[in-house]
């Protein structure tokens, strides 16, 4: 009977601690309080040292920092505004989300996803100040510190075989806009979501066509506060224990690695034929990384497998990377690269560093930035860099040291329009018209070049084209293919038009380039069906020596292979 007795208490205690786990957690989601208490308001001069500290966050900026100034304006414009912006953004995100949510149709048996309900709710975003920066520079720069404690209503469906899942915000009692009371609400109701974000807005380059700047330029100063609720099918998700303080701290990392100074988000305003719009290269970076000591151990076996990882800012170029070196914490690459510069008084290099995984995510070693603007050109500069974990230097993990990374940089800038040469671009340039090559001066002489290595910028402007038409179609979708080297760059492709103008530019970076070598400009017309989609219209080759010796090309030419195609292009040197 004693044995049974100890079965029977093993079996209950089994079955009881997962049963009274469920019925715990389901009665914690779905319990609500019987009434919220009304919260204790004091003045200030009454508040404890302590509770004041803890307000010192919600202080708007413009108390605290002088050149911070408040656009209150600016609030009641956005929130009389805002009833047909939430409607204008919720159009955005439908029609951005679409063909996203149309690639999983289909697959896992999911027959559908869209959005029930969509809508921002109520209640604006808050400006609580803005700040301006004057610079010498071409551009506008401010910095607005935005809050939202907003109510949106987003249900997204998910059609699962036979199954409907639902997703929507979940619900928290929070204080909302003062102004709520306007529009004949309680001044304290349900809010399912706030942003506290510090933005660095850039309006770059200024010029005469409006909206008076090429490209928006956005970085966040510091890592945003996002807080948000889920419920799947009407269950809390983030009340179970840890998920929520996870959530939140994931989603915080992954907007920082992406926007955090010195990452950007570039967002083009105007087309890139306009002049301006669109930063030249001005010279080449030459990296060299010579090598790395007493990096993090990741492996189980007491080592690393490191690589490195070069960006630029301002790029959308992939990542330069070196080799692995297996089983290593004191590696040696002495691996060069070259990187074009647009900007070295604000573009910024940087070097992360990674442990290769063979299978699942590489880990983190370290990383560390290098402004432009501290090089000198011309001049190799060796610089012992110290690992860090982020850019943060007030970071306490930042203290421990992760290694650090030995590297070699050399700026060499392209002449401007009144430099000098300081030497051929090869020993056939020099040879044979090196007296031609020395008196000619332009934006760019690709007669000359740095005083380390042979270096120059190809610039080619496709203005348009007339007559052309295909063998089997009378009005083609012409576009251009513009070959130099290895290199192959592709206009925009515009509909059912013998008369297409595109007015784009391209650049091409010449390093040992030979005279020999020719411009490769071909139009093609792109058709949706058939069996040839894409057909040649014509072309013409122009010999690179002629664009070195003339400095630069500008005309219409005649279109081989075509009955009546002409095209017109602009190769300033």
């Amino acid at each position: 009977m004693r044995i049974l007795s100890l079965l029977f208490d093993f079996i209950g205690f089994g079955f009881g601690i997962p049963i009274g786990l469920v019925l715990g957690f389901f009665i914690f989601i779905y319990s609500k309080p019987e009434d919220v208490k009304d919260p204790i308001i004091k003045p200030l001069d009454e508040i404890d040292t302590g509770s004041l500290i803890d307000l010192l966050h919600e202080i708007p900026p413009w108390v605290k920092h002088p050149d911070y100034e408040r656009i209150d304006w600016f609030n009641k414009a956005l929130y009389d505004m805002w009833p047909y912006l939430d409607k204008a953004i919720c159009g955005i995100i439908r029609s951005t989300t679409k063909p996203i949510f149309a690639e999983y149709i289909g697959k896992y048996q999911i027959k559908s996803i869209e959005f029930e309900t969509l809508t921002l709710g109520s209640l604006p975003p808050t400006i609580y100040g803005m700040r301006v920066h004057e610079t010498t520079e071409n551009e506008l720069i401010f910095e607005p510190a935005i809050r939202w404690a907003g109510n949106p209503h987003i249900t997204v469906v998910l059609k699962l075989l036979p199954f409907r899942f639902t997703a929507q915000v979940r619900v928290n009692y929070r204080t909302l806009h003062p102004r709520a009371c306007t529009r004949k609400l309680h001044p304290r109701r349900l809010v399912d979501i706030q942003i506290f974000a510090a933005p660095r807005i850039i309006l770059r380059p200024l010029v005469p066509s409006f909206p008076c700047f090429g490209n928006i330029v956005v970085s966040l100063i510091d890592k945003p506060h996002v807080d948000f609720g889920l419920k799947i099918q009407g269950g809390d998700v983030m009340a179970i224990p840890g998920l929520y303080q996870f959530i939140q701290e994931f989603i915080k990392r992954q907007v920082a690695s992406l926007y955090l100074w010195p990452q950007t988000l570039d967002i083009p305003i105007l087309d890139s034929s306009l002049s301006g719009t669109i930063k030249k290269p001005v010279g080449i970076l030459h990296v060299k990384v010579v090598r790395a000591l007493k990096l993090l151990k990741m492996d189980i076996i007491g080592t690393s497998d490191p690589y490195v990882k070069i960006k630029l800012s301002g790029e959308r170029l992939p990542s330069k990377k070196t080799t692995i070196k297996m089983r290593n914490l004191n590696p040696e690459w002495n691996e060069s690269f070259r990187l074009t510069v647009k900007d070295p008084q604000t573009q910024i290099l940087q070097f992360d560093l990674y442990d290769w995984e063979q299978i699942g995510t590489h880990d983190f070693l370290g990383m560390q930035i290098v402004p432009l603007k501290v090089l000198t050109p011309h001049e190799t500069k060796e610089l012992t860099l110290d690992l860090v974990k982020n850019t943060n230097p007030y970071d306490p993990v930042n203290k421990k040291g992760r290694g650090h990374l030995i590297v070699e940089l050399t700026y060499n800038p392209f002449i401007d329009d009144h430099g000098n040469c300081s030497g051929p671009l090869d020993g056939k340039v020099a040879g044979e018209k090196s007296h031609q090559s020395r008196s000619r001066k332009g934006s760019m002489d690709f007669s000359c070049f740095s005083s380390l290595e042979a270096a120059g910028l190809l610039s080619v402007t496709v203005q348009g084209a007339e007559d052309v038409s295909g063998k089997n179609r009378s009005n083609p979708n012409p576009y251009a293919l513009v070959s130099f080297g290895e290199e192959t760059k592709i206009t925009k492709m515009l509909r059912k038009t013998q008369c297409p103008s595109w007015n784009e530019e391209f650049q091409f970076l010449i390093e040992d380039a030979s005279l020999k070598e020719k411009i490769h400009i071909e139009v093609m017309s792109k058709k949706r069906f058939g069996f040839r989609r894409q057909e040649s219209l014509g072309y013409i080759d122009i010999n690179f020596s002629d664009v070195v010796y003339n400095g630069r090309i500008r005309g219409k030419y005649n279109l081989i292979n075509s009955k009546n195609g002409v095209i017109g292009f602009y190769s300033p040197s």
